[in-house]
């Protein structure tokens, strides 16, 4: 995502310039026959490529804007985790209580109970975070020019670092040792978190309805997960994807030989403009695909993504200053403009 900057035209430029190479070459290739060799039967009437033209630009707006849903929804969800982590955080704080204890404890332990909770609360953002930054098949993030624009200009911590390494910032090893085994360690954490709800109910630390509103709030971590989830593992329909670029193929193939006669009736050596305009007019529509096909999967690990990353650190800290902790970590910077 980038952050209070636009995407220059720089950027847009060397992200799509094999595409602009390609297009001049499309373009050229039929001017150079039809205005040299004479290959007169090269150009077909515009109308038939500009009713083409309106059908993709249908299909690539339906696109982006499905895209673009895909990842507002990808937005309100992480949204709904940072206040119900805050909503945990003051829970967790004001009643944890010997109020009704039948053994009451030390403030010092009580508050080590809660700062369990709290660290394993950071552990589940961990977890949660770098299973949805794992590679898809589907994912743009795969594609060469991608991967070169990634690598140019900004990193992800999820690729480049271990979730096993980043879990023991916050849980025990034999935590870690259990979590490690199961296929979703992100849910794994939420059922011990509610194991040791049990526990603290069981001892009178927490009475029942403290117990059943903490244990709400787990339930909304489940559900915001499982939105995550739903948008990282069924992509955008590859039916729709697959034809649309093959639509856009046709047009910017097409495109050229309706721009031949147009510029001729200019005269001389106005036709030669047809190359240029060809390949701008090409530029937009591939371009736009490309757009939503970096919009579709917000978790790809791409410039375009949510800033999972940033908003883990940014919910460990409002809680750690909660808590009145010492270490408190520095808010994630944009790298190049990029924040993830």
């Amino acid at each position: 995502m980038h952050a209070g900057k636009k995407f220059t035209i720089r950027e847009v430029l060397f992200w799509t310039r094999k595409d602009i190479f390609f297009l001049l070459f499309i373009a050229f290739i039929p001017t150079f026959c039809y205005a040299v060799l004479d290959l007169k039967f090269l150009s077909i009437p515009w109308l038939p490529i500009a009713l083409l033209g309106t059908a993709v630009a249908f299909m690539v707006g339906f696109k982006n804007n499905a895209s673009y849903e895909r990842t507002w929804e990808a937005r309100k969800a992480w949204g709904a985790i940072v206040n119900t982590s805050r909503s945990w955080g003051i829970m967790v704080r004001d009643y944890i209580s010997n109020k009704h204890a039948i053994q009451p404890l030390s403030e010092k332990e009580l508050e080590t109970i809660r700062l369990q909770l709290i660290h394993r609360h950071f552990a589940w953002l961990t977890a949660l975070r770098f299973q949805l930054r794992e590679s898809r098949v589907w994912e743009a993030i795969n594609k060469k020019h991608n991967q070169e624009y990634r690598n140019r200009w900004f990193r992800v911590e999820e690729h480049d670092g271990s979730m096993e390494t980043e879990l023991l910032k916050n849980i025990p090893p034999e935590d870690i040792k259990q979590i490690m085994t199961k296929s979703n360690k992100a849910a794994q954490i939420i059922a011990l978190q509610s194991a040791q709800l049990k526990e603290l109910l069981d001892k009178g630390l927490i009475e029942d309805f403290r117990h059943m509103e903490l244990e709400k709030l787990l339930l909304e971590f489940y559900n915001q997960q499982g939105v995550s989830e739903r948008i990282k593992n069924f992509p955008y329909p590859r039916q729709f994807a697959t034809l649309n670029l093959y639509f856009i193929k046709i047009f910017i193939f097409l495109l050229p030989l309706g721009m031949l006669q147009e510029f001729e009736k200019m005269g001389g050596n106005w036709i030669w403009l047809s190359v240029p305009f060809s390949a701008l007019s090409a530029w937009i529509f591939t371009t736009m695909e490309r757009i939503g096909e970096s919009t579709e999967s917000p978790f790809e690990g791409s410039a375009n993504d949510v800033p999972i990353t940033a908003m883990s650190r940014a919910i460990e800290i409002d809680l750690r200053e909660m808590y009145n902790e010492a270490a408190i970590p520095a808010p994630l910077k944009p790298e190049n403009n990029i924040l993830l």
